[in-house]
C-alpha cells in the first residue's frame, strides 16, 4: 500500500480540543464507569415540537429535493424579521446565507475575507477551531490574551496589528467564558477597525442567552455594518445542535463571495431543515425563554459551588460556560480536567486548547440537568478534600 502524507494544510491543524474531551468521557462511560459530562457545548433541552413537527411534515411533503444556494427565501426572510426583532438590525434577504452550522459559517466568512499568509487576531481565550479554521483557509491566527476578568484589552489588540492583518475575530456571549462584551469595549474595537480599515468576523451564535447586562451585535455600532459579517445559527437558541444549520450576514459584496463558496462546497443545507428553522423563529420564542430562565438558575448553582470550592470565578453574562483557573485549589492545575475524571468522574474541557496561557484552566459547561450539576459539585468538592 502506497504512504500517505497529508497534505500541508492539514498537518497545520489538530483535532478538536472539545470535542476530544467529550470522547474520553464516552470511553470511560462505555466501560461502565459512572461518568458526569460538564464538556460539550450542547443544550441538553429536547428540539421543541413544533420545529421536529414542522421537518417531519416538510419531509412527507416532498421537500427533499435542492432548494435555493442562498437558502429558502422564506427562510431568510424570517431571520430578516428576527434580526430586526431582536436586535434591531436591517438586513434583506439577499444579505443572508444560510449555511450548515454556525462552524461553516466561519469558514465561509474567513475564506472569502483571507489570503495566504493574511493574519487575523482572535483575542483569548477562544473557541480552539477558530485558530485550525484561520490555518485551514491559510491564514495565521495571533492570540491576544484578554485580561484577568477575561475583558477585552483593546491596547494590546492594537499593539498586535501588523501589515498582514486583515481582520479581527470576535465571540460574544464568549465560549469559554460566558463574558458579554459592553458596549463601550465594541466602540473601542471599532475605532481600532476604522483607523486601520480591517474587517469584523463576529460570532454571535449564544446572543439570545444573556442573563445580565444587554447584548449589543457588532454591526450595530456606528460604521461597523459595512466592515463587519456577522455569524449566527438554529443550534443553541433552539436546541438544534445535531440539525446543522447556520446563517450569516453582512454587506452584499462579501455574501455575494460567501455564496459562491457554499456553492462550491455544502450547495445548501438540507431543505426540510430550512423549513424546520422558519418554525423556530416564528413559533418557538417561549422556549427560548423558558430554556434561558433555566440557563440562569443552573449558572447560579455551580457559581456558589464553584466560588464555595475556592474558584476566584467571575460570574458569566451569558452562553453557558465557566472557565476557573484551577491553580486556584489544585495544585497540579494543567492536569486538573485529566485527575477530575479519573478520579471524580467529571468530565470538563482543559483550557490548553482555547489558548497559550490558558493551560491551568478547564471548561465547564452547565448545559446539563439541575440534579446533574450538584451531584457534580458533590463530587468536585470531595475530590478537592481528598
Amino acid at each position: 500500500m502506497k504512504n500517505y502524507t497529508p497534505p500541508k494544510r492539514l498537518l497545520k491543524i489538530g483535532e478538536s480540543a472539545t470535542l476530544k474531551a467529550a470522547e474520553k468521557a464516552r470511553e470511560l462511560r462505555a466501560r461502565g464507569v459512572d461518568v458526569i459530562s460538564l464538556d460539550v457545548g450542547e443544550p441538553d433541552f429536547p428540539t421543541p415540537k413544533p420545529i421536529i413537527d414542522t421537518a417531519y411534515k416538510a419531509l412527507n411533503e416532498g421537500m427533499t429535493k435542492y432548494s435555493q444556494s442562498q437558502g429558502l427565501l422564506e427562510l431568510r426572510e424570517a431571520i430578516s424579521d428576527n434580526l430586526r426583532k431582536n436586535f434591531g438590525l436591517e438586513y434583506l434577504p439577499n444579505e443572508i446565507v444560510v449555511t450548515p452550522g454556525a462552524k461553516m459559517g466561519v469558514f465561509y466568512a474567513l475564506t472569502a475575507l483571507l489570503d495566504e499568509g493574511d493574519e487575523v487576531i482572535v483575542p483569548t481565550p477562544a473557541w480552539p477551531s477558530y485558530f485550525d479554521i484561520t490555518k485551514f483557509v491559510g491564514a495565521n491566527p495571533v492570540e491576544v490574551k484578554s485580561g484577568e476578568n477575561f475583558e477585552l484589552l483593546t491596547d494590546n489588540i492594537e499593539k498586535a496589528i501588523t501589515e498582514k492583518t486583515k481582520a479581527i475575530l470576535l465571540n460574544y456571549p464568549n465560549n469559554p467564558t460566558g463574558i458579554v462584551y459592553d458596549k463601550k469595549v465594541l466602540e473601542n474595537v471599532a475605532e481600532i477597525v476604522k483607523r486601520k480599515g480591517l474587517w469584523v468576523v463576529s460570532d454571535e451564535i449564544y446572543s439570545r442567552l444573556v442573563y445580565d447586562g444587554e447584548f449589543t451585535p457588532f454591526a450595530k455600532i456606528e460604521e461597523m455594518r459595512d466592515r463587519t459579517i456577522t455569524v449566527n445559527g438554529f443550534s443553541k437558541t433552539y436546541s438544534m445542535t445535531g440539525w446543522r444549520l447556520g446563517y450569516i450576514y453582512g454587506p452584499k459584496n462579501v455574501i455575494k463571495e460567501i455564496l459562491k463558496v457554499q456553492q462550491q462546497t455544502a450547495t445548501h443545507p438540507p431543505t426540510f431543515v430550512q423549513k424546520a428553522a422558519v418554525t423556530a423563529l416564528n413559533e418557538c420564542e417561549n422556549y427560548v425563554k423558558d430554556m434561558v430562565k433555566e440557563f440562569r438558575i443552573r449558572r447560579d448553582t455551580f457559581y456558589d459551588g464553584l466560588r464555595r470550592m475556592g474558584f476566584k470565578i467571575h460570574k458569566p453574562q451569558g452562553a453557558f460556560y465557566f472557565f476557573p483557573n484551577a491553580a486556584d485549589v489544585y495544585h497540579e492545575a494543567e492536569r486538573f480536567s485529566e485527575h477530575l475524571l479519573e478520579k471524580a468522574g467529571v468530565s470538563t474541557t482543559p483550557g490548553s486548547g482555547f489558548g497559550v496561557g490558558y493551560e491551568k484552566h478547564f471548561r465547564i459547561s452547565y448545559a446539563t440537568s439541575r440534579e446533574k450539576i450538584e451531584e457534580a459539585i458533590l463530587r468536585m468538592e470531595k475530590f478537592l478534600k481528598t
